[in-house]
């Protein structure tokens, strides 16, 4: 994975990375692990500047970095989120406070039924001039909506491919 471009990076990868999500192999665990790393040392994500990125990551993972390597990448963005270097911040605009609907995400009927949480993820690459890939390890509905998204230049990585087995596309 190149590292030096932006990425936008769901939590399962993190969660991936701290050995939480059961249906994950030894593989996959390994490769959240080594992205995780080459992000850390020369990556930059992107979150948004309202914090909802942050406020899953923070909701799922422990910001002292302890004890997952999900939790020590959380401690590091919380470190590097204002340093460009490693982070870049974008605006997205919630359509009403707590709605999960962003202004951002396309209103396409054929996305009608993309999971309401990861809509943020979809805002964040969006809103940002090189609308970067999003990163996913563990969500079938990513795979499921990869078409759907790909019309609007949205790209995803897949670090777990055998997880993506089960979805419809």
């Amino acid at each position: 994975m190149e590292t030096t471009v932006p990425v936008v990076i769901d939590t399962n990868v993190l969660l991936v990375a701290n050995h939480k999500a059961e249906q994950a192999s030894r593989t996959c665990i390994a490769t959240c692990v080594k992205i995780i790393a080459q992000i850390r040392q020369n990556g930059i994500v992107v979150i948004d500047n309202q914090r909802f990125a942050l406020k899953e990551y923070g909701n799922k993972l422990n910001e002292k970095g302890q004890p997952g390597v999900g939790d020590g990448f959380l401690k590091w963005l919380l470190t590097y989120q204002t340093n460009p270097r490693h982070c870049q911040q974008v605006a997205i605009n919630e359509t009403a406070a707590g709605s999960g609907e962003f202004l951002e995400f396309p209103t396409d009927p054929a996305l009608q039924k993309f999971e309401r949480s990861d809509r943020k993820w979809v805002a964040i690459a969006l809103a940002h001039p090189a609308t970067p890939t999003i990163l996913n390890a563990a969500d079938t509905d990513w795979k499921d909506f990869e078409s759907e998204l790909g019309v609007y230049g949205i790209k995803i990585q897949f670090p777990c491919p055998e997880l993506m087995l089960r979805a419809k596309s």
